[in-house]
């Protein structure tokens, strides 16, 4: 899926071996409201139309592998949004509140509130970094990772004015900046400080905080995602995101050349409808950014 300025697209491989395209523009004040131009509520906004855009995304894909696009399997509104809200809760059960109950029964033993904290945050990264490897061994999931990597890397190759052909993206790195992997990192990381402010309020307080705080946090870690982006060609910067994209490994693999084919025509597909791209191009120029908040 590939999600440009004007458009989306999803690229799929039919049972056929047909590459199959969906393509919407892309409407809504999610693109062209206040909150677009909001910083922080940007952030917010735009985490939950990507969640919307992927579950469609998934739908379009089911369908083509279901019945190589000949039927729907649709669903509502409410359905979907029941479906991101429920799965926006195992989130932050998973990686917020499972955290502070497993400090909670040795946290009397703990003298300092900030070491609680501290270890909390600990907790937190490591049951994101294990659940990332368990289920990287889901040979689905090692699939899908596959066409993550392929995503990356022909982005990377647009944005090197590379030409946009599988063996010659296949030579691009599948780390990227703007990556998801790395949005859900920082913003691990950056509740560490957040909450260590809050001190060691009562159990229910402290879960609580927790759920009420992960859209202010994941608000501010989007602009810093956009600061750090913007200026990821400083040494600098390219340092201090190592370990982010470092850990864009676990879900991102190499993709095979079919792979490849199929985010190049996702992205090829946005860039037409964003004006960028003419008719059979040799080369790609990146004037225009595409966005890839792929969460």
């Amino acid at each position: 899926m590939m999600r440009g300025r004007r458009s989306w697209a999803v690229a799929v491989r039919a049972p056929s071996g047909k590459v199959v395209v969906e393509e919407e523009p892309l409407q809504g004040a999610a693109y062209s409201g206040r909150v677009t131009r909001t910083p922080f509520l940007r952030g917010i906004g735009m985490l939950w139309e990507t969640l919307n855009l992927g579950m469609r995304a998934l739908m379009f894909s089911a369908n083509v592998a279901l019945s190589d696009g000949e039927e729907e399997v649709g669903l509502s509104k409410p359905i979907m949004a029941s479906t991101i809200l429920v799965s926006v809760a195992f989130a932050v059960g998973l990686f917020f509140v499972l955290p502070v109950l497993l400090v909670g029964v040795i946290d009397r033993h703990i003298a300092s509130s900030f070491a609680s904290n501290v270890l909390e945050g600990l907790l937190r990264l490591a049951i994101f970094v294990g659940y990332l490897v368990a289920i990287g061994f889901l040979p689905d999931i090692r699939r899908v990772f596959a066409y993550h990597g392929a995503e990356h890397m022909t982005i990377n190759a647009y944005e090197a004015g590379a030409p946009l052909e599988p063996k010659i993206v296949a030579g691009f790195s599948r780390a990227h900046p703007r990556c998801g992997t790395t949005f859900l990192f920082e913003v691990l990381v950056l509740s560490i400080f957040v909450f260590a402010l809050i001190g060691r309020p009562p159990l229910v307080e402290r879960l609580l905080s927790r759920v009420v705080l992960v859209p202010l946090i994941a608000a501010v870690s989007y602009e810093f995602l956009k600061l750090t982006a913007g200026a990821y060609g400083r040494p600098a910067v390219r340092l201090f995101l190592t370990p982010f994209l470092a850990l864009q490994s676990l879900t991102t693999r190499p993709p095979d050349e079919r792979m490849l084919e199929v985010a190049i025509t996702s992205l090829k597909r946005v860039l037409v409808n964003d004006g960028v791209l003419q008719a059979e191009p040799q080369m790609v120029s990146p004037a225009m950014p595409v966005r890839t908040l792929d969460v």
